[in-house]
């Protein structure tokens, strides 16, 4: 993953190897795609040149804690274009207000609720060679500040290529600022039309 890129930006929000896949898999097929995102995402934080951590932190890393691959948080969802959205200044947990429009909505049904998540584009990233087709969705859920990060977590997304799309929350991560206190990285904040009312216990869960 080009996370060279996304230090430069201070963007930490659209990763290709995190983009969700665009074929429905059987449970054991997915189970083990899951199985290699977790390792993917281990692999980057072992890195020196990539990790989010801080050096003292680094000695002692044993890997991510992840909850269980689970088929359930792995749903199919309705992708609707927002066409009319003008660009805003997103929130982050720093003075940076980068540039988002919000491009569409994915519209779903977990563990029998009808739920909505906006989807967002940033005007700096689309403009480099490579990410021109790159969607981030913020999000947060009651399982905020203990059994996960509080400050919400992330899915990244490729502009889908029909109204279809399948939604794992098994690949949800952590800002980099979940691992550095000291203001260092500047994340983008979760707006609150992206809180689900639903517990996702799924994909990176909080170590604290």
């Amino acid at each position: 993953m080009k996370y060279w890129l996304i230090m430069a930006l201070v963007l930490a929000v659209v990763m290709p190897g995190r983009a969700q896949n665009a074929t429905r898999l059987t449970p054991p097929a997915h189970a083990q795609e899951v199985l290699a995102f977790q390792q993917e995402l281990d692999a980057e934080y072992r890195d020196p040149a990539r990790t989010p951590l801080l050096a003292e932190a680094r000695p002692g890393f044993m890997g991510l804690p992840f909850f269980p691959a689970d088929y359930r948080y792995y749903v199919e969802a309705t992708f609707v274009r927002d066409s009319t959205s003008a660009p805003f200044k997103m929130k982050t947990t720093g003075l940076r207000v980068p540039d988002y429009r919000k491009y569409g909505e994915l519209h779903f049904t977990l563990n029998g609720k009808k739920l909505r998540l906006n989807v967002y584009q940033s005007l700096d990233l689309m403009r480099k060679p490579g990410y021109e087709d790159y969607l981030f969705v913020p999000f947060t859920d009651p399982t905020n500040g203990h059994d996960t990060y509080g400050g919400g977590r992330y899915l990244d997304f490729r502009i889908p290529q029909s109204r279809t799309v399948l939604l794992d929350f098994n690949r949800a991560y952590n800002p980099y600022c979940a691992y550095d206190a000291s203001g260092k990285y500047s994340c983008p904040v979760p707006p609150p039309e992206n809180r689900l009312p639903v517990a996702i216990r799924a994909g990176v869960r909080s170590d604290h």
